[in-house]
């Protein structure tokens, strides 16, 4: 959850918007998933605990909205939907590396292993690519830079700067 957050503090920033209201929405999206571990049930059963935490309705309605229900209206939805999927590639990715340090992971390197369907089989590569369209963003030559370059400004928190090898 925290490589989704940096993702999203990142889209913030290129869009002028509130990096700790992006990284907030980022950090809590899938907060439910242990006590709701299926599609049916999450987000949509941990939206009332969220709720009842106080969060803002806003940041609630973009936290269903990565959901296969979740209508994407915003740009800040729209964002959430197209890195969720890609920072676990991107993490998959540096954990095959013998460094495990995503530091030393390049665009290519994960293009590569997008195309091998059998790498990471639960990333869905087809809600990346939605995600991108939805946002009017390329894959290739803004999207999976951005948040590459997010995770990587983030290796020690994520624990992928090499001290897993």
């Amino acid at each position: 959850m925290l490589s989704v957050e940096f993702a999203m503090r990142a889209y913030a920033e290129h869009y002028g918007e509130d990096p700790d209201s992006w990284g907030l929405v980022g950090l809590l999206h899938d907060f439910d998933w242990e006590i709701h571990p299926s599609l049916e049930q999450h987000p949509i059963d941990g939206a009332p605990i969220l709720r009842e935490r106080g969060l803002a309705e806003e940041d609630v309605r973009t936290i269903l909205s990565h959901g296969p229900l979740g209508e994407r209206l915003t740009t800040r939805d729209k964002a959430l939907y197209a890195v969720d999927e890609l920072t676990g590639l991107i993490t998959a990715v540096a954990l095959v590396r013998p460094t495990k340090d995503i530091r030393e992971v390049k665009v290519k390197s994960i293009r590569k292993k997008w195309r091998d369907k059998s790498f990471a089989a639960g990333v869905d590569r087809e809600d990346i690519e939605q995600g991108c369209a939805a946002l009017g963003v390329e894959l290739w030559d803004f999207h999976v830079p951005l948040v590459l370059k997010a995770m990587q400004d983030h290796a020690a928190e994520l624990g992928l700067d090499g001290r897993m090898a």
